[in-house]
C-alpha cells in the first residue's frame, strides 16, 4: 500500500480508503496503484472474504486528478485500468461506502463495486463532457446495466449530478444513511456477507457478473465449471457439520 491508499482488516473485511482528501482523493497515479494493491491483496488472502471501499474526508472520489492528467501522471494500471479497478474490480465482493461526491471515475469506481452503500447527501455523476472528456472508464459501459436505459443517457449526457436518494429510487444504491454513517452502515453489511463461506461468495459474485454474457447452450456447463469446486470443497462440509452441530462454521476457504 501507499499513503494514497490505507488499508484495515476488520476481522474478514478489508476496507480500503482512498487518502488524498486534499484533492477530494482525485485518482493519480499513486492512489489507482494502491487500490489494484489493495485487491491483489484481497483476492490472495483466504482469510478475507469482501472488501469495503471509501475516501478520506468526507467525499468518495472526485474522479481524475486533472491536473495530473496535464503533467503526465498516469492513473492507469496494466490489467485493472483506471484507478486500478475498472477494467478487473476485484474477484470477491467489494461494497462502495459513499459520502460526498461520486463523480466522474469516482462515480466509475463505484460501478465497479457489487453494493454501494451512501450517505443521503452524496452525489453522483459522470461529468466528463463538460470537460470535454468521455466516461470511458466504464461509466457508459456499466450505467446502463444498472439503471433504465433513458435514465442513464440523461446522467451520462448532461453531465449534471444526481443525489443518492434519487440513485436508490432507481436501484443504483442499496442502502442510504445519514450524512457521516456510509462507512459504518458498509462494514455492518460486509461483516453480514463476510458471516458466509468465502469460497461460495467468490463464485457466486462470478455467476452474477459474468452469466449475462453466456450463451444460452452453455448457461449451465459455464455455471457448473464455477460452482463444482465449492461443492468440493472442505467448507462445503463445514457448514452442513456447523449446521447439524448448531454451532457457527469455522470457514477456511479451502
Amino acid at each position: 500500500m501507499t499513503d494514497a491508499v490505507l488499508t484495515e482488516e476488520d476481522g474478514a473485511v478489508l476496507v480500503i480508503t482512498i487518502n488524498r482528501p486534499e484533492a477530494r482523493n482525485a485518482v493519480n497515479g499513486a492512489v489507482a496503484q494502491g487500490i489494484a494493491a489493495a485487491l491483489d491483496e484481497l483476492d490472495s488472502r483466504k482469510d478475507l472474504s469482501i472488501g469495503v471501499l471509501t475516501g478520506a474526508g468526507g467525499t468518495f472520489c472526485a474522479g481524475m486528478d486533472l491536473k495530473g492528467f496535464l503533467t503526465g501522471d498516469n492513473p492507469i494500471v496494466e490489467g485493472r485500468g483506471f484507478a486500478g479497478i475498472v477494467e478487473r474490480p476485484a474477484a470477491k465482493p467489494l461494497i462502495a461506502a459513499i459520502e460526498g461526491y461520486a463523480l466522474a471515475g469516482g462515480c466509475e469506481i463505484a460501478l465497479s463495486c457489487d453494493m454501494v452503500v451512501a450517505a443521503r447527501d452524496a452525489q453522483f455523476g459522470l461529468p466528463e463532457p463538460k470537460r470535454g472528456l468521455v466516461a470511458a472508464g466504464g461509466g457508459l459501459l456499466r450505467l446502463p446495466q444498472r439503471i433504465p436505459f433513458h435514465i442513464a443517457m440523461e446522467i451520462a449526457l448532461t453531465g449534471d449530478k444526481y443525489p443518492a436518494e434519487r440513485m436508490a429510487e432507481l436501484g443504483f444504491v442499496n442502502r442510504l444513511t445519514e450524512p457521516g454513517g456510509a462507512l459504518a452502515a458498509a462494514r455492518e453489511l460486509a461483516l453480514k456477507v463476510a458471516e458466509n463461506a468465502p469460497l461460495a461468495l467468490a463464485a457466486t459474485k462470478k455467476v452474477i457478473v459474468e452469466s449475462p454474457t453466456w450463451g444460452p447452450d452453455e448457461v449451465w456447463k459455464k455455471q457448473q465449471e464455477v460452482t463444482l469446486p465449492v461443492f468440493t470443497s472442505k467448507d462445503a462440509q463445514e457448514g452442513p457439520a456447523a449446521f447439524a452441530e448448531k454451532r457457527k462454521p469455522n470457514w477456511t476457504g479451502e
